[in-house]
């Protein structure tokens, strides 16, 4: 169940119920859900779950909450989006205590909360959510692979093998820290000028980087082998958030053989040792970042890199990772085998992974 959004046209796909959706403050492009909780609770008495699973802590995710403790529902809830560090890039920064507060609050009401890192589960356990469990981020090796490097795409580009294509996959969004990853190119471009930087994905920030920076390319929002072939057919991945609670587009960068430069945190600092499979700087860091950037290219060592980084994360496949996460839902890991295959499906689209 989740809210309905400009881009789904003739409505949910199989399995999935739309509800009402109005704009997010700051970010029109994306809907939250509204739905009383009576409803909630009307649907499930005619249909009862075996657990509910609550991804985000917005007025939907409240209404399921609610719902679920006046049904008798076992209700997971999981921590994907850091939305009240989020807060400072919309002009809400004196609000940051609160919305962490209200998270909090949220999550010490659910029977477990599902996060992606130890760092996560410490950070809400110092603000006294205690029932928390990690579940790591899988990748699809199969799907983003350096097979699907295109030489027309990269034509398209105006670049040549030689050149240098520096790619960021994400919400185009403040709290992305995108003009961080600009800066990064600019210093690229003075080592080699012939390099290019592509921008995958769409947001409220895009239309004024578009603007200032016509020289890059804006690739919109990709999916599935679009996407895949995107992450293959450059050669360097830049990303510079300072907000993610995993970032699963870094192993995505990783398993498609890229060059990560990333903070040293999230699913960066699990998974790249500096200098070996990806550049990592300390986060905060804007000199070091550029730094580790150009250093990137400089070395000349970035194919080389890429393919480390590939091996590095290959075998993080999702099997394991969905029956884990079952047996946390359900809070009976005898009932992992009954809800695998469901679970497996849903689980890459349930995480925040740009």
């Amino acid at each position: 169940m989740r809210p309905r959004q400009a881009a789904d046209g003739a409505g949910a796909s199989d399995g999935e119920r739309l509800v009402r959706g109005v704009p997010l403050p700051g970010y029109a492009g994306l809907q939250v859900g509204l739905v009383r909780p009576r409803t909630l609770v009307r649907l499930w008495s005619a249909d009862r779950p075996d657990a509910v699973y609550v991804a985000t802590e917005g007025p939907l995710g409240w209404s399921a909450l609610i719902a679920a403790r006046r049904s008798g529902i076992r209700v997971v809830s999981g921590f994907h989006t850091n939305f009240h560090t989020y807060s400072r890039h919309y002009g809400l920064g004196p609000l940051q205590p609160l919305v962490g507060a209200g998270l909090s609050a949220f999550h010490r009401r659910t029977d477990g909360t599902i996060v992606a890192s130890a760092e996560v589960r410490d950070a809400l356990r110092r603000g006294g959510v205690e029932r928390v469990s990690v579940v790591g981020r899988g990748v699809d090796a199969e799907l983003f692979t350096p097979e699907r490097r295109c030489r027309d795409l990269r034509a398209s580009w105006g670049v040549t093998d030689e050149d240098v294509v520096a790619i960021h996959v994400g919400r185009v969004a403040r709290e992305k820290n995108l003009p961080l990853a600009i800066d990064a190119f600019r210093a690229i471009q003075q080592a080699a000028p012939s390099s290019r930087f592509v921008v995958v994905g769409d947001g409220p920030a895009r239309a004024a980087l578009e603007r200032d920076h016509p020289d890059l390319r804006f690739a919109g929002v990709r999916t599935g082998e679009d996407l895949a072939r995107h992450y293959a057919s450059a050669d360097l991945f830049l990303f510079p958030s300072e907000t993610e609670t995993f970032g699963n587009v870094t192993i995505e960068a990783m398993a498609s053989g890229l060059a990560v430069v990333a903070f040293d945190y999230a699913a960066a600092h699990q998974h790249i040792t500096h200098g070996d499979d990806g550049w990592l700087a300390p986060l905060g860091d804007r000199r070091a970042f550029i730094e580790a950037a150009t250093a990137a290219v400089r070395s000349g060592g970035h194919a080389a890199i890429g393919m480390r980084a590939r091996a590095r994360v290959a075998p993080l496949e999702w099997d394991a990772i969905a029956r884990r996460f079952a047996a946390l839902v359900l809070g009976d890991r005898r009932d992992e085998a009954r809800a695998e295959p469901i679970l497996r499906h849903a689980l890459p689209r349930m995480e925040d992974a740009r």
